[in-house]
Parts: structure tokens; C-alpha cells; sequence
């Protein structure tokens, strides 16, 4: 399916790894001309070098996104390069385990890690984006939803990413800008992958949490969750607006009957 995004330009955070990285190349590929905001100079470069290599654009700007300066340059220099923002994808952001005993500075520091900047980065980008008519989509979590312990920054963030979904999705449907966001849960990702490795068998651990995931017993791909973030940036969902979509195989909503033993699977039907 072309999904019409052919010489479109998008402002990308935190592009160069995982799921970004995942969205910039499912960007890429549908002929859109990407800027890449990043801390990561190295990984920024690479990046913009090997899509240069093959005559495509992936723009890498360098900057700390929890300094507002930066998201202001992002937007500026993505405008002085190719002179409109037709889509912004919001997904920088960490799950930094800033918990309650953490105290009130090191949680305003998670929500200017994983919340102010996408304010920020909307805000200044907002005016190109009238003139586009553009899209926005922000990527959260799931922990929003479920609560996870010990990460009340990130959870706040990611409760805040999708408020202000909706807010923006109101605000801004008279100007043609759609909002909507995507949330991931169990994704297979490099850092889930690290993480799983510090374990004493990760492989068993692995296999654990797939039984958790009740479509397919898997972790969800980066595929996956490039391919919902970009099909909502583009044309091909033209009515759709204000939604917070989940692309997690079942595991926040379906019923946990389905990710026990097979027995207990059948409680329901049997009680009525």
C-alpha cells in the first residue's frame, strides 16, 4: 500500500535506536525526508551517513531534549532545511525508575525527560504544522494504563502523553491536524534485550513473559509498532483523530484468563 507519504517531511525524537529508529526507516522507506533529533552523536551520524549513501534524507540534529533550547532548534533547523514540518512523531523517552522515594527534583527531571519536550517540540512546530495541515503522533507506554511500581515519572509522563492527545486532537481539529498516539508494551527492543540479558536465565525469562502476551505468545516487533505509528502519520487514516491505540497483542486489555493454564481459561464460560 502506498500510504501517500512520498517528499513528506517529519521531525522524528530519539530516531536513531528502537522504536524510533524502527519509525524513521518505515519513514524513509515510504519516500519521506526525516530529521532525527538525538542525544547520541555517533549513532545520529551513522545514520545519516548510511541513508545518504543511498540518496535519501535522514537529517540528524543533535540535542538533549529536556533543555526547551533544544527542542526550539530542532524545529528551526528542520524548518531551514527543507522548510515544513508535515509530521511530527514524539518518542524520546526513557523509563528512568524515578519512583515515589525518589523526591520532587528527580521527578520533575523525568517529566522534563519523557513529557515537557513533547509539549515543547509541538509547541514550536506548531505553526508549520497549520500550514501542512500535518499530524502529530506521540508515542507512550502501557505503564500509564497498568502501573508497573517504582517509575512514577515515567508513568506520569505517559499518562500525560495521552491527555494531551486528546486536548491537542480538539484543539487543533479546525486547523486539519490530527493527533493520535501509540502504546507499546512488551516490545522486542535492543535495550528490553540488554535488560533481559542481566538475568540469571533470560532466555527462561524471555519465555515467561510471551505467555503473558495472549496474540501469538510473543513479544511485539518494532515493525509493528513503526508500521501503526506511520500508517496514523499518513493520508491513509485521514478521519482518525484522538485515539490511543494500543499495539501490545492483547496484553494491557484482554482478559488475564488468557494468559494462564488452559484450565482456568474455561472459569468463564463455565459460570454462566
Amino acid at each position: 500500500m502506498d500510504l501517500g507519504l512520498q517528499g513528506k517531511v517529519a521531525l522524528v525524537t530519539g530516531g536513531s535506536k528502537g522504536i524510533g529508529l524502527g519509525i524513521v526507516q518505515r519513514l524513509i522507506a515510504e519516500g519521506a525526508r526525516v530529521a532525527n533529533v538525538n542525544r547520541s552523536e555517533s549513532e545520529g551520524r551513522a545514520l545519516e551517513i548510511a541513508y545518504a549513501a543511498q540518496g535519501k534524507e535522514c537529517l540528524f540534529i543533535p540535542g538533549d531534549l529536556s533543555d526547551e533550547n533544544a527542542c526550539r532548534n530542532a524545529v528551526q533547523l528542520t524548518l531551514a532545511r527543507y522548510g515544513q514540518i508535515d509530521i511530527l512523531v514524539n518518542n524520546a523517552g526513557v523509563n528512568d525508575g524515578v519512583g515515589l522515594d525518589a523526591g520532587v527534583s528527580a521527578f520533575i527531571d523525568s517529566l522534563k525527560r519523557n513529557l515537557i519536550h513533547v509539549y515543547a517540540m509541538t509547541h514550536y512546530a506548531l505553526e508549520s504544522l497549520k500550514t501542512t495541515r500535518g499530524t502529530i503522533v506521540n508515542i507512550g507506554s502501557k505503564v500509564c494504563e497498568t502501573g508497573q511500581g517504582g517509575t512514577s515519572g515515567y508513568a506520569a509522563s505517559k499518562g500525560g502523553i495521552n491527555a494531551l492527545t486528546r486536548e491537542w486532537a480538539v484543539d487543533l481539529a479546525p486547523h486539519g491536524i490530527r493527533v493520535n498516539a501509540v502504546l507499546p508494551a512488551e516490545t522486542w527492543t535492543p535495550l528490553y534485550e540488554k535488560c533481559l540479558a542481566a538475568m540469571p536465565d533470560p532466555a527462561a525469562a524471555k519465555a515467561k513473559l510471551e505467555q503473558l502476551i495472549p496474540l501469538g505468545r510473543r513479544f511485539t516487533t518494532i515493525e509493528e509498532l513503526a508500521n501503526m505509528a506511520v500508517f496514523l502519520a499518513s493520508p491513509c487514516s485521514s478521519h482518525t483523530t484522538g485515539q490511543i491505540i494500543f499495539v501490545d497483542g492483547g496484553y494491557t486489555h484482554l482478559d488475564r484468563k488468557c494468559t494462564v493454564p488452559s484450565e482456568v481459561a474455561q472459569f468463564g464460560a463455565a459460570a454462566r
